[in-house]
């Protein structure tokens, strides 16, 4: 089997991040220390939902879009977790500052059901509360990612209808694209290209997925994927400034012929796209010139974010 050590989310080494607090249940760990139950129902089932943020300059970008995100999903799976959006704001302030953290940092906010009676699915047998993790890490993404881009396989494994397991929810259950992710990689390639039930492009393992043609920029429907902060963020950029730009059905032969193609998340905010089953995308080598000009327009929106909330 090929293997590959490039993923999406590679980060710059930072020897900072071997000593760790890691804030769990009210408490703020050293990493080594921090533990949750083998009873705990998002070790045991999946069951819990997370949230990636980024911090610049002292802030979280778009925290009030991440919290929408957040507490619409635990809603909707009976999951309360007993915190309000302002004081998991102060959680995320709190172990990003214990960890002498301002910017180019990055969370992984986690809550789950939490501890379980007995080793069985049902809700009713967490009993303690949800568990709370926040793990801050000192993360700027790797610049040679972010200049030589990906290379993506389609792959079989597809996300799953709303009915089945909503691909909207920021679940902990991932199985999916852990399978899809393998099947990349046995492919040679670094991550995995998903298609939806119909057969159409949809997503990546971990991220959203655009390509760039004639001009236009289009990413899919959005109705089997996880519909990211950043995608979002990207759309309305594109709108706003005059790029053409579309949520719609397209297929592999699409992506083949593409100009450009990049991914969308909060941790590399745009990615570009090298390759796609061994095809180069445009020249291959990183970035295109749309890919360059979201990608400013982006920064410039994090940094109005960013000021905004400075101000208060």
């Amino acid at each position: 089997m090929t293997t590959t050590d490039r993923t999406t989310h590679d980060a710059e080494h930072d020897p900072r991040n071997d000593d760790l607090l890691i804030y769990v249940d009210g408490e703020l760990v050293p990493k080594a220390e921090a533990k949750v139950s083998v009873y705990d129902s998002g070790f045991m089932l999946g069951d819990g939902m997370w949230e990636g943020l980024r911090l610049y300059n002292g802030q979280w970008a778009f925290f009030d879009a991440h919290m929408d995100r957040l507490f619409n999903s635990l809603k909707a799976v009976a999951l309360d977790p007993g915190l309000t959006p302002s004081e998991i704001r102060a959680i995320l302030d709190r172990t990003a500052a214990a960890n002498g953290m301002t910017t180019d940092a990055h969370c992984r906010l986690m809550i789950t059901r939490g501890r379980k009676a007995k080793p069985f699915q049902h809700p009713s047998l967490s009993r303690w509360g949800p568990t709370v993790v926040a793990i801050c890490e000192h993360s700027k993404p790797s610049e040679s990612v972010q200049t030589g881009g990906i290379r993506l396989a389609s792959v079989p494994q597809v996300r799953g209808l709303p009915h089945s397991q909503d691909p909207k929810f920021n679940s902990h259950s991932k199985l999916n694209c852990v399978i899809a992710c393998l099947q990349a990689e046995q492919a040679g390639a670094d991550e995995a290209l998903m298609l939806d039930p119909q057969g159409f492009v949809n997503t990546t393992n971990a991220c959203n997925f655009f390509i760039v043609r004639r001009g236009e920029v289009w990413t899919s429907t959005g109705d089997y994927c996880m519909n990211g902060v950043t995608r979002a963020k990207v759309i309305d950029l594109c709108r706003d400034n005059g790029v053409p730009v579309y949520e719609k059905n397209f297929s592999l032969y699409e992506v083949y012929g593409a100009d450009e193609a990049f991914l969308t998340g909060t941790f590399g905010a745009q990615t570009p796209v090298a390759e796609v089953d061994g095809r180069p995308i445009g020249p291959g080598q990183g970035a295109g010139p749309l890919t360059l000009h979201i990608r400013a327009l982006y920064k410039q929106l994090v940094a109005q974010d960013v000021a905004r909330q400075a101000a208060g």
